[in-house]
Formats: structure tokens, sequence, C-alpha cells
């Protein structure tokens, strides 16, 4: 079962998609273990079943501690910095159903000129091997600087973000790491290439602009590779849970090389 729900999460399936798509695969039923000759595919309903017990004993959050407990045990998770970034996740925003009504634990944001409604993905990323170490989720109209002292671990000693974090070395959840935080693309506009100051500052910001790279990283393999662009449950209880479970195996995803070469050294 739980190979079916790690199915079900790495192609965006819903329950009964992921029944079919095991009949129809004999390579998907090799994964899961099943012998037709033997046994039937588990049914959507037991795959529900399954999920639901998941997130009501908080096993999602267990399975994503246990896959980061096992990259760190083979030394790619390094602790001594954070990259801490926030992604939108969208709900539906029809009133088609039979409550009349949107999602009420999900909210609406502005990003740009543009408005979004669903939730937000908040993410503390390990700076050395781009592997997320925390996940909160909250409704899309939370600020992302609310929450970067809680995508701290304790142990790093510089912290980095966009500009959405400007003033967090202020806050007192937040205090401990060295802060470096982008400048605002206004006033990043306004530096002047003509002095020396200027072009250094310019510098200093591609610098941490290629340092924050890596935490776009996990967002493109759920997104992208997971096809994680809609939330999928009603409430962001559930949809929190699922999260644990897409970054845990995203974190697998970014750490495939290394765990190969781990894995080629240790047969040599």
């Amino acid at each position: 079962m739980l190979r079916m729900y790690c199915l079900q999460q790495w192609y965006g399936l819903a329950d009964e998609a992921l029944e079919d798509a095991l009949y129809d695969s004999q390579a998907l039923r090799d994964f899961v273990g099943v012998d037709l000759s033997r046994e039937s595919v588990p049914d959507a309903t037991t795959l529900l079943k399954f999920r639901r017990l998941l997130q009501d004993n908080d096993l999602t959050r267990a399975l994503f501690d246990e896959i980061n407990a096992h990259l760190a045990e083979q030394g790619l998770l390094m602790r001594a910095g954070t990259i801490v970034d926030a992604t939108i996740i969208a709900a539906p925003s029809s009133t088609k159903n039979a409550e009349k009504a949107r999602d009420p634990e999900m909210h609406q944001t502005k990003k740009g000129n543009q408005w979004y409604f669903g939730m937000k993905a908040h993410v503390g990323v390990d700076a050395e091997s781009g592997v997320v170490h925390t996940v909160i989720g909250t409704a899309a109209n939370v600020s992302d600087v609310t929450q970067a002292g809680a995508l701290l671990h304790g142990q790093e000693t510089v912290a980095f973000g966009d500009a959405g974090y400007q003033g967090v070395d202020k806050r007192e959840e937040a205090i401990g790491p060295q802060w470096h935080v982008a400048m605002k693309p206004g006033k990043r506009k306004q530096l002047n290439p003509e002095f020396k100051w200027a072009r250094l500052l310019e510098q200093a910001e591609q610098l941490k602009a290629s340092v924050r790279a890596k935490v776009e990283h996990p967002f493109h393999v759920i997104k992208n590779l997971f096809r994680h662009r809609k939330t999928r449950y009603k409430g962001l209880a559930k949809n929190e849970a699922q999260l644990f479970s897409l970054f845990g195996l995203a974190n697998i995803v970014i750490a495939k090389r290394r765990l190969l070469a781990i894995d080629a050294q240790g047969a040599s």
C-alpha cells in the first residue's frame, strides 16, 4: 500500500486512475508487488482508507522525517545553511459544488499584477544539497516572512531568502543565523553601474541569487515532475499532509545521483 501511495504522488493520479493504471501496467504491478495470477489489485477504496490512515496519524510527516534521516546518514544534510522560500499551490476557485462555496481554509493573494487563490507551501532547504528539511502549509495570504523562523532547524549559521523576507533579521523568532536577503527589485534597478560600490552590490546580489536557486529544484520536482500544481483535497490539514509526502519523495529525486554514487562506492 505504501508503494501504491508513492506511485500516486509521483504520477499525480486519483485513486480510481491508479487502480486502472496498475491493471494496465506490468511494470507498476512489479513495483507494487502484485501478481494478478494470485491476487487482485487493491481497489480505490482501500487506497483511500490507507491515505486517511497516514493523514490521521501524521505518518506522512514521519515518512518525510525518515527519508531525511537516511539522507543525513549519507552525509547529504550539511545543516550549515538554510534557504527559505514559498510557492503558491492553486485551489479550485469554482463554487459549482454541493456547498456552492470555495474552500474556506484557502485564500487569495496577489503576486505581481495577478491574483491567486489557494495555499502556500513554505520550505526550508539545505543550502549545500538542496534537500528540503522543513515544510509548512498555510493559506496563500500568509506572508512569507512570518514563517521564516519556523523554517529554520536551529543549527544553521547562515540563511538566505528572496526580497519577500526583507526585515526577517529583526523578527525575534528568526534571530540566530546571519541572514542574506535579496534587495528589492525596485531598489536594485536604481543602482548606478558607474559607481564601484554599486557594481559590488550587484555582484553580491548575483551571488545570493546563485545560492537561492537551489530552492527552486524541489518546487520544480513537485510541480513539473509530480504534476502537483493544484490542491487535491479540501482543507489545509489534508493538503499539508500530502506536501510532506511530495517533498520527501522530491528529496530522493534531488539526492538520486549522490545516493547512487554512494552505493557504487560501497559495492566496489
